[in-house]
């Protein structure tokens, strides 16, 4: 099959169409990555958070807890509700350009000194 004039350089103008886009592409799947990583780690916080604060650990040793497994600038709460003990982490997603969202993770323990009440 002989080659006509008018294909030369099609090559390199799907390559200069395919290689940005395909940048963009590993780009946003190591964003979602990230983003993913950082959920469970705002989840694990909540969690070892809440089992801190069920032993009646200090308020301080609980925010240290789970300040220690969430993302780095994390913001943590820790609630009283009655028998029950709530802590919520929440922190910013890693941005990529204009993709910005907050990760949220929220456990609930019962307090160990309402256990058999």
């Amino acid at each position: 099959m002989a080659r006509t004039r008018s294909d030369r350089g099609m090559v390199t103008a799907e390559a200069a169409v395919v290689i940005p886009t395909l940048v963009l592409f590993a780009a946003m799947l190591m964003w979602g990555l990230m983003a993913a990583c950082a959920q469970i780690q705002c989840v694990d916080a909540a969690r070892a958070g809440a089992r801190a604060a069920a032993r009646s650990e200090a308020e301080g040793s609980t925010l240290a807890a789970a300040r220690a497994i969430a993302p780095g600038g994390a913001r943590v709460v820790v609630a009283r509700e009655g028998d029950l003990v709530r802590v919520r982490v929440e922190a910013a997603a890693p941005t990529l350009g204009p993709l910005s969202m907050t990760l949220r993770g929220e456990a609930v323990a019962l307090a160990e000194e309402t256990v058999g009440r």
